[in-house]
């Protein structure tokens, strides 16, 4: 079995208020060795498909024209230096470098036996003067900045400009296509199918918005009160985040009157991962479908969709699979439901490649989530995403987690170290982490809280060319991407992070 991610591109009058017609001037067989690229890279993720030749529309090959590397490079090179955990390593490294393990040598030291570290050099690190917040009395504006928002927007890989350049010579036009929150629709369209007895979704109180509006949206396309079908779990009183035994318990609880389960992979706010495995069990042994926005996990954390038997999933590409802002979105249908699960929505890119151009108007659905695309891909958007999933090709996900836990820990233990509540100092500026501390429930991402306006600190942070984001109503979100960030900025984002506690204390 071959495991891939389908992307779902498609264009809908139900989802845009007008849409351009148009027509590719290059080969459709450039355009199909774009997308196989995006299914190639994952194919150890997601997603099984039957090795029939007969039902396979993509070649499980890198496309001839793209230059990527065999296999990813043998992930025990970092073996020596990682202990069981972040902090131990920390403390074995500083021992034998004889200093402490918040001293920048430890970050110089874990960046130079980093075997990924070539990867930063695939991508365009803003300098300081290009960040228009930044003050250059300051810092010094020749800098690489602090780059630390690859959870909301992933840098630009080096060769995506060339792409783009190259296909612009060939055309000029653009289209319309969708997003994560059409796909989700699109899904949601065939997977809810509610009844007088099983009626409700579950998903978090504080889902991301776009989530919110999406599902309450298909309840009362269906007659019913978001009110009654809408079943929001909170963490308990005083907590932060979701334990997972209330999730399964209220899954228990309330399973026979839900009909889909539709959780975030990662949660935006407070960057919790969620198990999506044992949710998945636990909804499908009550009867409910389980579905996931992985739009924080996708490149960020090792999924095996397919393997936890998950319904159905989408995410964004923007992120952490950096193809740049508006990106394409995918989605991923468990195979299982290739010939039970129909789309409600019909396209022409859903049709049968072998007889698509008959233009004879008789559909020949393809099985799965290859029947749910509704329009060709935008080449304008493939290029980017290609440019930058030729760089994961590099790699591996367990590479980069492995990275991720220790980079992440690190950024951890320098916060803590530095910045935590003292009682012996109560007016002391410190930093909670919402974050859970278990690395197993997090990905690259912790969100930090302030005991001063975090306004203030956010302000500070971008004049001193650190680049983050703050999300209503008082969370700081940071995220050392392992494709790119290293131990060193970690290093000096916590430096600078001291300063901007300073002065915005004043």
């Amino acid at each position: 079995m071959k495991r891939y991610i389908s992307s779902l591109c498609s264009c809908s009058l139900l989802f845009f208020a007008s849409l351009f017609s148009y027509i590719f001037p290059f080969s459709p067989l450039n355009s199909f060795r774009l997308i196989s690229l995006f299914l190639y890279i994952f194919e150890d993720i997601v997603y099984s498909l039957d090795e029939d030749p007969e039902n396979q529309n993509f070649a499980f090959s890198p496309p001839h024209f793209c230059e990527v590397s065999a296999r990813p490079p043998d992930p025990s090179v970092m073996d020596p230096l990682v202990g069981s955990t972040a902090r131990e390593t920390l403390e074995r490294v500083s021992a034998s470098l004889g200093c402490g393990p918040t001293d920048a040598e430890v970050a110089a030291h874990l960046d130079q036996h980093d075997a990924l570290r070539h990867l930063r050099d695939q991508f365009l690190v803003p300098k300081i003067k290009d960040l228009p917040p930044s003050d250059l009395s300051l810092v010094d504006g020749a800098e690489e900045c602090i780059y630390l928002v690859g959870n909301s927007l992933g840098l630009q890989p080096k060769t995506a400009r060339k792409y783009v350049e190259e296909e612009l010579d060939k055309w000029a036009k653009v289209a319309l296509m969708n997003g994560l929150t059409v796909n989700l629709h699109l899904l949601l369209l065939s997977f809810y199918k509610p009844t007088s007895g099983r009626h409700k979704i579950l998903l978090e109180e504080k889902a991301f918005p776009s989530d919110h509006y999406a599902v309450e949206s298909q309840i009362r396309l269906q007659g019913l009160d978001p009110q009654k079908s809408m079943l929001l779990l909170s963490p308990r009183p005083g907590e932060e985040t979701l334990r997972t035994d209330d999730i399964l318990e209220a899954i228990e609880k309330e399973g026979d009157s839900i009909a889909v389960v539709m959780f975030s992979g990662v949660q935006y706010y407070t960057g919790q991962l969620f198990d999506m495995a044992a949710i998945t069990e636990a909804g499908q042994r009550k009867g409910c479908y389980v579905g996931f926005d992985c739009a924080h996990a996708a490149g960020n954390a090792e999924l095996k969709l397919h393997d936890w038997g998950v319904d159905f999933a989408c995410w964004c590409s923007y992120k952490y699979i950096n193809s740049g802002a508006g990106g394409l979105a995918g989605a991923f249908i468990h195979e299982k439901h290739r010939d039970t699960i129909q789309p409600a929505l019909l396209g022409w890119w859903g049709h049968d490649l072998k007889t698509r151009f008959q233009m004879n108007n008789v559909m020949e659905l393809q099985p799965g989530v290859s029947g749910f695309r509704l329009s060709n891909q935008p080449i304008l958007l493939v290029c980017p995403l290609q440019a930058s999933l030729e760089v994961f090709n590099m790699t591996s996900m367990q590479a980069l987690r492995r990275k991720s836990l220790l980079l992440t820990g690190y950024l951890e233990y320098l916060i803590q170290h530095y910045y935590s509540k003292d009682a012996a100092q109560p007016h002391k500026a410190h930093v909670h982490i919402v974050t859970p501390s278990d690395p197993q429930q997090r990905g690259c991402q912790l969100s930090l809280s302030f005991s001063v306006p975090i306004l203030k600190i956010f302000r500070e942070l971008e004049k001193r060319g650190v680049a983050c984001d703050m999300r209503e109503p008082n969370v700081l979100r940071v995220a050392p991407v392992p494709l790119y960030n290293s131990f060193s900025d970690v290093h000096r984002f916590v430096q600078t992070l001291g300063s901007a506690l300073t002065a915005g204390s004043q």
